[in-house]
């Protein structure tokens, strides 16, 4: 399993919020992350990163 830095992953979800007309699949490409791993960042409550820097 790859690990990926939570900026890394933040800014991933902000690029595909940013993209209305975009894919969760178009984006991932893009990226070059696994389609399913970017939709299960997207799952993930915006303040759940938070807790981690407590």
């Amino acid at each position: 399993m790859k690990h990926y830095p939570s900026e890394s992953k933040a800014d991933a979800v902000a690029l595909y919020r940013s993209r209305p007309g975009a894919t969760i699949k178009s984006v991932a490409g893009a990226l070059g992350v696994n389609t399913e791993t970017l939709r299960n960042w997207i799952r993930v409550p915006s303040t759940a990163h938070l807790s981690s820097r407590l």
